[in-house]
């Protein structure tokens, strides 16, 4: 018989303790800010043009990890310190370096942009949203003290000439809950795209779609009030536009040569279509100088929003 050798005991105070399992992304998942950090650095080294609806490369990064990861951008904060898995971190990348290598507006690679936190379809057919117009819809309209109209529930027909997407239109359907929208533009691609949007909205009652050449689709209709982002940039802006720009319509910009072509004709004939105590808002981007050259005594009035300064205008139907 074969004695056994007695083994030693180990005490519960002096065995050794079991270290905890790290977490998922100290094994390599990152998380959400990281990877917006990391889009940011190579942004850095690259020659990026940061202005279709996202205004620099830390908007932009957020806007595309948010679409990777089917959250609204405005919760991005809520998921900055998550994990994501690998497979969505290599889909961002992926468009990380899309974007990048093409020079391709990042709402082009997604199909979406956001105005006033609402979604809209896009694509090559349309210029990318982002008009100032849906900003001052929001908090000029709105009945308060710096309102320009009374009431938004008094606005019965609203005008949207160069509808493109059809962006400021729903918006302009959100924003007056009594009002039809007549919804006008030259390209019947970007009616299309319009015609999605409206779909998503629900809207088809209440927004129609014209196609033809800005006034000359709607007859001798009036309206309360007139949105309009025409075609404004001039010769020399259509020369130096960036490399994004390139996939947009160039219809939707080229404004002829001192960017007023569009803007001559809707001032000239906005007046004819408005009811008494209606309303044009135009967007003119840098073309304040020209305009107030070509008509010295119109009395404009100049709006400013957080981003924008002198770029869009209000004249009531009684000063056209």
């Amino acid at each position: 018989m074969t004695a056994r050798r007695p083994t030693k005991k180990t005490s519960k105070r002096t065995a050794p303790k079991k270290k905890p399992k790290a977490p998922a992304r100290a094994l390599g998942n990152p998380t959400a800010s990281s990877l917006v950090r990391e889009a940011v650095r190579r942004y850095a080294a690259s020659d990026l043009v940061f202005a279709h609806g996202t205004t620099d490369p830390v908007a932009e990064a957020a806007f595309l990890l948010c679409e990777t990861l089917s959250v609204h951008p405005a919760e991005f904060d809520r998921i900055a310190k998550k994990p994501v898995s690998a497979s969505q971190a290599k889909r961002f990348r992926d468009l990380i370096a899309q974007r990048i290598e093409t020079r391709r507006p990042a709402a082009y690679l997604v199909h979406k942009m956001y105005m006033l936190g609402h979604p809209f379809y896009v694509d090559e057919r349309v210029i990318v949203p982002r008009s100032y117009i849906g900003e001052l819809l929001d908090t000029l309209f709105d009945g308060g003290d710096l309102s320009l109209i009374d009431d938004p529930s008094n606005v019965r027909r609203v005008l949207d000439l160069c509808t493109g997407s059809g962006c400021l239109a729903i918006l302009a359907a959100l924003r007056f809950p009594n009002a039809t929208i007549d919804a006008v533009d030259l390209s019947t691609d970007a009616l299309d795209v319009a015609r999605r949007n409206i779909a998503h909205y629900a809207l088809g009652k209440r927004i129609s779609l014209h196609p033809g050449d800005l006034f000359g689709a709607i007859g001798n209709a009036r309206y309360d009030l007139i949105i309009t982002n025409p075609p404004y940039v001039d010769a020399e802006g259509m020369a130096d536009l960036p490399r994004e720009c390139e996939f947009e319509p160039a219809m939707a910009f080229d404004g002829g040569a001192d960017g007023l072509d569009l803007v001559r004709r809707i001032l000239g004939e906005a007046k004819q279509h408005l009811t008494l105590n209606g309303g044009l808002l135009c967007e003119i981007g840098r073309g304040r100088d020209n305009l107030d050259r070509a008509y010295p005594n119109l009395p404009l009035l100049w709006l400013d929003t957080e981003d924008s300064e002198g770029e869009v205008f209000w004249i009531a139907a009684d000063a056209l």
